[in-house]
């Protein structure tokens, strides 16, 4: 089993520490908290152990989970990779790219492994139909939120959209050629509504828009491509496949035939596949620790990571 400690004992550096300490390939060692008040109480009330400093934390482990606040994620890893400690760092992977290529040239100089959060490619609905996802044209994405205090320190943008765009960037397999976008200041210093059209070279648009004082959630995602329509609901995990195939001679008397201006005759039918229930983040990190123990790519690559948050980035300087 693998030595992990978590920076961070906040909202989900809890549930991260719940869930290492249940994983079978995990051995969970301890925690820090720059809030030393916060990290007493959570030592008392769930027995991990508590380290006073992130240096102890550090040469203690193998692996380092950094649940912490984006703007210290920086420093945080390039303390664990320089004493040769694989990191997990949450999404989004640093406050700056310069950041963020910073630490990849560090993870590649010091031997180590690193892998970002970004939970939704572990979504069930996702991973049902991925390798389905050929060639998408054209993608919307919604992810609608309540207000939460929590989160807007920083802009809508790098807290809800940027899950939808690493989704869209591991899909499309395409260069971004051009990033339109416009974002409103509602309640919160940074924008709390936003919305983008990331353009790709090889012709896909992407429209994505991020809430977070909305009325109600939502995180549904819908891919069109070539003679297929494809939706993720990422919130229900559900999803739906709709196909479209060359119309048979006689149709059947339930058969959905469509007919074009030119003639030809598609039939429309349904390929929903079945979705395997599980743990989004504790799937993450036990596949972060099969990569350790292989010897192979992590599924969501410090690469990727940088990536989803250039083109935030992009997103973000267009307000």
């Amino acid at each position: 089993m693998l030595k992990a400690g978590v920076l961070g004992a906040g909202h989900l550096g809890k549930i991260h520490l719940r869930l290492l300490n249940q994983s079978d390939k995990f051995q969970l060692v301890g925690f820090y908290d720059a809030d030393a008040d916060n990290a007493k109480k959570v030592e008392a009330e769930f027995g991990y152990k508590y380290f006073d400093t992130i240096e102890a934390l550090i040469d203690a482990v193998d692996v380092v989970d950094i649940v912490t606040p984006t703007l210290s994620h920086y420093d945080c890893a390039k303390q664990a990779i320089s004493k040769g400690k694989h990191i997990f760092i949450e999404k989004p992977i640093t406050n700056t790219v310069h950041e963020a290529e910073s630490i990849r040239a560090l993870v590649a100089e010091n031997g180590v492994k690193g892998q970002v959060g970004h939970v939704e490619r572990f979504n069930p609905a996702f991973i049902a139909v991925k390798d389905q996802l050929d060639s998408p044209m054209f993608i919307e994405a919604h992810r609608l939120a309540e207000f939460n205090p929590r989160g807007t320190d920083v802009p809508v943008v790098l807290d809800l959209m940027i899950h939808d765009i690493d989704v869209i960037l591991s899909v499309v397999k395409s260069k971004v050629k051009n990033v339109s976008a416009s974002g409103v200041s509602v309640i919160s210093d940074t924008p709390d509504i936003a919305n983008a059209r990331i353009e790709f070279v090889n012709g896909c648009v992407a429209n994505l828009t991020a809430s977070r004082i909305s009325l109600k959630n939502m995180r549904k995602t819908r891919f069109f491509q070539r003679d297929a329509y494809i939706s993720v609901d990422f919130l229900e995990k559900k999803c739906e496949v709709v196909k479209m195939k060359d119309a048979p001679e006689t149709p059947g008397d339930f058969d959905m035939v469509l007919q074009n201006a030119e003639g030809v005759k598609k039939q429309i039918y349904f390929d929903n596949p079945e979705i395997a229930a599980n743990n989004a983040i504790l799937d993450e990190l036990e596949s972060f620790a099969d990569a350790i123990k292989n010897n192979t790519t992590p599924i969501v690559t410090l690469h990727d990571g940088t990536e989803a948050l250039r083109v935030a980035t992009m997103i973000i300087d267009q307000f």
